[in-house]
């Protein structure tokens, strides 16, 4: 138990930190879309993170965006061993994170869902005289 609440305490540490240091450090032309860190996940010997990315933007800007951060691992674990006080800084893997993609699209087919039932509705109160 105690082991699971370090560890996500180290994925937020690790979150944070290397959200600010892609925002202030890292000047990858290929980041050029909104970027945000929603997670990390440290493997239970903290030796590896995956660290999720979201990006904003299409397919290519997305892939594009995921290529200049990788390109910058390196760069990023050497300056996570000033700022954080880990045994070990893990070897950091990221991985696009779809969840923003996905719920767009959710959102996208709800409004087309209701698009129907308004002109539905509006037509019925026409038809009774309300409206």
């Amino acid at each position: 138990m105690a082991d699971r609440r370090r560890i996500e305490r180290v994925n937020g540490l690790l979150r944070e930190e290397i959200s600010g240091l892609i925002a202030s450090q890292v000047n990858d032309p290929r980041l050029r879309g909104l970027v945000t860190i929603t997670q990390v996940r440290t493997a239970s010997d903290l030796r590896t993170a995956r660290v999720y990315v979201s990006v904003m933007g299409d397919e290519a800007v997305r892939q594009e965006a995921l290529a200049g951060i990788q390109s910058s691992a390196t760069f990023l674990r050497r300056e996570l061993r000033d700022k954080v006080s880990l045994r070990y800084i893990p070897f950091l893997r990221f991985v696009l994170d779809d969840a923003m993609v996905e719920a767009d699209r959710l959102m996208r087919i709800i409004d087309e869902l209701e698009a129907p039932d308004a002109t539905e509705s509006g037509g019925l109160a026409a038809s009774t005289g309300q409206g």
